[in-house]
């Protein structure tokens, strides 16, 4: 019997703030020492009145423009009340019937995920466990915390893959967060049910604690062939939460499953009620900068660029924005035609070579010394031949470790390409001579034969010949001298 998978998601991003969702205390959720940004506010003792944060309510709706959704012109604040040892003031002021953003979208792969809601709310304290006690550590209660819910619109492990990724890049571009899932900034949670095609959907199950994008992927799948399996032996599926177990790939019972009025919503009365005016929207919707889609769509018409290098460029954003500030160094240099050769050959030894000597380095960082300039100046040498492919690699690691221009790099090391024919003559000569099989080999249409001459040149040049001239040069001598 076939089911088809109906999966909703319910994500939980902390906001980059300086002060916590309700009072002034630091939002530093890794802050290492416990209990250290706590106030009677955060902690919920009578008589404390909490105060909205306006910057967190304005990332928010930056969001919610982000995805397309409609900005409520009147929220407000509800208390959600349920008694758990993280949550300090015994309920959460959370977003219950008029959350700020609604009814928006996100598309993957030309696939619309409708979004359902993004409200605000405040994040709960952090439990520590120890073998036969328990820890509440409240420095991470308060924080801001924004709950984007997506309507049951994915079918697929590869979908929710493709979403939260999406999701994730989305919210750096916005800066409202870092959204590392594995420091608990964004924690993704699975709605998933299974049901036969074109029949009703069926009873789902709230997939939590999960810390990855790997195991967003294996607690779906999972997921997918437990309740399958359940189906299948003729039994039903419990509507319950049930936790993501990284460590044995599973996912296990936790309790069943709350509706809304398990958690007896009402306005919070200690918060005012919130309305916008069109021109604040407006004014939010000014600083929303090029998105992740706009940006592929830009870079493919721009630059030429193939896919798989524009993805790179736009997922590592640090690094689209320095290839961007090359190719303005290398524009004015330039006929229009000739641009897009330079704008690949500047991606490849960006994407490439440059990637490889980084090594954690962040291009943004004060240790990252080449320049824009230096760099474009360096891609122009190679474009116009004056300097191997070999050398060119001497040059970029020196530049990396120096900040040295290339120009001075490759004077002080010697690394002058050669460009009197005779001497390149000579050595091609030799080679030939040494190398009769090779030879023989070209003769008979074994292109192989001739690029392991040109290797043989190179070699012996150091890398300091230009491998277009060898391949002219070895040509013309076997035609010419060694028939």
């Amino acid at each position: 019997m076939e089911y088809q998978p109906i999966i909703g998601l319910e994500i939980h991003v902390e906001l980059k703030t300086n002060s916590k969702m309700f009072c002034s205390c630091l939002n530093d959720p890794d802050e290492k020492k416990p209990n250290t940004n706590i106030c009677p506010v955060c902690m919920g003792h009578p008589g404390t009145l909490p105060v909205i944060n306006e910057e967190a309510v304005k990332k928010v709706i930056k969001t919610g423009l982000a995805f397309n959704c409609q900005i409520q012109e009147s929220s407000k604040f509800d208390r959600k009340n349920y008694f758990y040892p993280d949550l300090p003031k015994g309920y959460q002021i959370s977003q219950y019937d008029l959350p700020l953003c609604k009814e928006g979208f996100l598309e993957i792969d030309g696939k619309k995920i409708r979004i359902r809601r993004v409200h605000l709310e405040e994040d709960t304290g952090k439990l520590i466990h120890q073998k036969g006690y328990s820890l509440v550590d409240f420095n991470r209660a308060g924080i801001p915390l924004m709950e984007l819910v997506t309507e049951p619109d994915i079918r697929s492990a590869e979908e929710v893959k493709q979403f939260t990724k999406e999701l994730q890049l989305i919210l750096r571009y916005l800066g409202v967060s870092d959204a590392d899932m594995e420091k608990g900034q964004m924690r993704v949670e699975l709605n998933l049910s299974l049901s036969r095609r074109e029949e009703e959907l069926g009873t789902k199950v709230e997939i939590k604690n999960i810390n990855s994008t790997a195991s967003v992927i294996s607690a779906t799948e999972y997921e997918i062939e437990r309740q399958t399996k359940v189906l299948e032996s003729g039994k039903k599926i419990v509507q319950e939460t049930r936790g993501w177990d990284d460590a044995r790939g599973i996912t296990v019972s936790q309790r069943e499953k709350e509706e809304a009025f398990d958690y007896r919503y009402f306005p919070e009365p200690d918060l005012p009620p919130l309305s916008f005016k069109k021109e604040e929207i407006d004014k939010i919707k000014q600083i929303i900068p090029e998105l992740p889609h706009q940006k592929r769509k830009r870079f493919k018409r721009e630059y030429e660029l193939d896919e798989k290098s524009i993805d790179i460029l736009v997922y590592n954003k640090r690094l689209g924005d320095y290839f961007e500030k090359v190719i303005s160094e290398l524009e004015p240099r330039l006929k229009p035609e000739k641009l897009s050769n330079l704008t690949k050959l500047a991606s490849n030894y960006l994407i490439s070579d440059l990637q490889g000597l980084l090594k954690g380095v962040l291009i943004s960082s004060n240790k990252f010394l080449i320049t824009p300039e230096n760099f474009a100046e360096f891609i122009g040498l190679i474009y116009y031949g004056k300097i191997s492919s070999k050398i060119a690699k001497i040059v970029l690691e020196e530049m990396f470790k120096t900040g040295a221009d290339p120009s001075n790099v490759i004077e002080t090391k010697g690394l002058i390409l050669i460009d009197d024919e005779a001497e390149i003559d000579k050595i091609a000569r030799e080679v030939i001579s040494k190398n009769p099989k090779a030879v023989s080999d070209f003769r008979q249409k074994k292109e192989n034969a001739i690029q392991f001459l040109i290797g043989q040149v190179m070699k012996e040049t150091k890398g300091r010949a230009s491998p277009q001239l060898v391949k002219e040069m070895l040509i013309k001598i076997i035609d010419r001298d060694f028939r």
